[in-house]
């Protein structure tokens, strides 16, 4: 029986030959619109950085402005400012339009460059002797998105990335109280694309989704700025992700029932909508966090499955547009079936409703 580590417990489990050969340690918190936890998995109070999962809540200082409003931006385009988006020319094309309504360049942008992340756009790109730019990153949405609040307040553009800019301070305020802690308890971190990250509590984390999905209490402007959020992203998840991408395939199974953000090294977010477990049932949100970073995702699609079939989505966990992501059954280069992916334990749902 593999042990707790740091906060951690053995989460899933690979078998060959009837034994367990290969165990993945995690943390999940499961949590209702007004507090409560509904599961967990490891410790619910580990402190871990969300990464790319933020992105929804630091577009929210932007949107409670109007600044969708003022620059005349479509929800498509609301919607890349919140993705980890795979580098796609659809991708491009959205952020150029972006860019041209708030009058920024491509220069603009301090998110760095990689190649696309979609494999077809990068055999693209290479016949057409074309070499990504920061249009390309997979986080040059949020930095438009930054940008264009920099815009709005008058605040200094070259740098909008420090801590010292009121446009970060007013992010790091929304997401501790979307998260109901206090700022200076969230330790502050440089992500892969330069921009601030904090870390907080899985449960805190899980909290923030939950009220992004069902934002009861939070006042007019902030409800309106949640709502304005998650109805983008359900609206368009190819701007979220890209083709063949959890979040994105899963928001399409989910059919306007869930929010679904992914971030770097293991971190997975959900938001459930109000009424998506049945009459009554809260808005909920899910923060889990595998301990190796779950570099090919399969201890986090295996999470997924399980905890969405505990909640009564069976059916869409075993829809054939989901196929890709419930893989119970482990197979070699011959297809030959030589063992399983499992949870090691099964997720109990607390019902509140």
């Amino acid at each position: 029986m593999a042990q707790i580590q740091a906060g951690y417990e053995a989460v899933v489990e690979l078998t060959r030959g009837g034994i367990v050969e290969c165990v993945h340690f995690g943390a999940m918190a499961v949590v209702d619109s007004v507090g409560n936890v509904l599961a967990s998995l490891g410790d619910p109070n580990l402190v871990t950085f969300p990464r790319s999962s933020m992105k929804p809540l630091q577009a929210i200082p932007f949107v409670e402005d109007g600044g969708p409003e003022h620059f005349g931006l479509t929800e498509e385009e609301l919607a890349i400012l919140c993705a980890s988006h795979h580098g796609t020319d659809e991708h491009v094309r959205v952020l150029r339009s972006i860019h041209a309504k708030v009058g920024l360049k491509e220069a603009d942008l301090q998110c760095g460059v990689h190649w696309p992340s979609d494999k077809a756009t990068v055999l693209a790109m290479r016949e057409r002797g074309e070499e990504p730019t920061p249009y390309r990153h997979n986080c040059s949405g949020k930095h438009s998105g930054m940008l264009a609040q920099a815009l709005l307040h008058d605040y200094s553009k070259s740098t909008y990335l420090s801590m010292e800019n009121p446009l970060q301070q007013r992010i790091l305020k929304t997401v501790a109280q979307m998260c109901d802690v206090k700022p200076e308890e969230m330790p502050v971190g440089i992500d892969g694309c330069s921009a601030p990250v904090f870390a907080m509590p899985l449960r805190s984390f899980a909290l923030a989704m939950a009220r992004l999905a069902d934002p009861v209490g939070l006042g007019e402007m902030r409800a309106t700025a949640c709502k304005q959020i998650t109805h983008a992203m359900m609206t368009y998840p190819e701007m979220v992700a890209g083709p063949g991408a959890l979040d994105t395939v899963l928001m399409h199974v989910m059919q306007g029932k869930a929010v679904v953000k992914g971030g770097a090294e293991g971190y997975q977010m959900l938001s459930l909508m109000p009424g998506a477990c049945g009459r009554n049932s809260p808005g909920i949100g899910v923060a889990i966090k595998i301990s190796d970073g779950d570099p090919n995702r399969r201890a986090t699609y295996a999470i997924v499955v399980g905890l969405l079939k505990a909640l009564g989505f069976g059916d869409e966990m075993q829809s054939e547009a989901f196929s890709n992501f419930n893989t119970p059954k482990l197979k070699n280069w011959r297809g030959l079936e030589i063992g399983e992916i499992r949870l090691a334990r099964p997720i109990e749902i607390t019902k509140t409703w």
